[in-house]
């Protein structure tokens, strides 16, 4: 897998759940290994860190059966990115699949 081609998707997958409900780094691990990403913890945080630095997530720390772990939420920001991503990606998805049987 070509890590900076799909460092995007990647991205917005976790958007896309963190606009469903707020995320934790392993929990993302777990689901971006189900579509077939395969992410360590060194790679993932530094990328939710990031997506935290430019205001698309907020974090808060919770204590989780006596663990202490980062919850993440989109922020306003976050759901305007996600909005313009989703145009996008529906555009680019025309153009893979244009006259494909899908």
């Amino acid at each position: 897998m070509d890590r900076e081609i799909f460092a995007g998707l990647i991205k917005l997958h976790v958007l896309y759940h963190a606009s469903r409900d707020r995320i934790f780094g392993l929990w993302v691990i777990e689901e971006l290994r189900r579509h077939g990403y395969e992410l360590s913890p060194g790679t993932l945080y530094p990328i939710l860190h990031r997506m935290e630095k430019k205001g698309y997530l907020r974090s808060k720390r919770e204590v989780v059966k006596g663990k202490t772990r980062r919850a993440y939420s989109i922020t306003a920001r976050g759901e305007e990115v996600l909005r313009e991503a989703k145009t996008k990606v529906r555009e680019l998805f025309g153009e893979l699949f244009e006259g494909a049987d899908l």
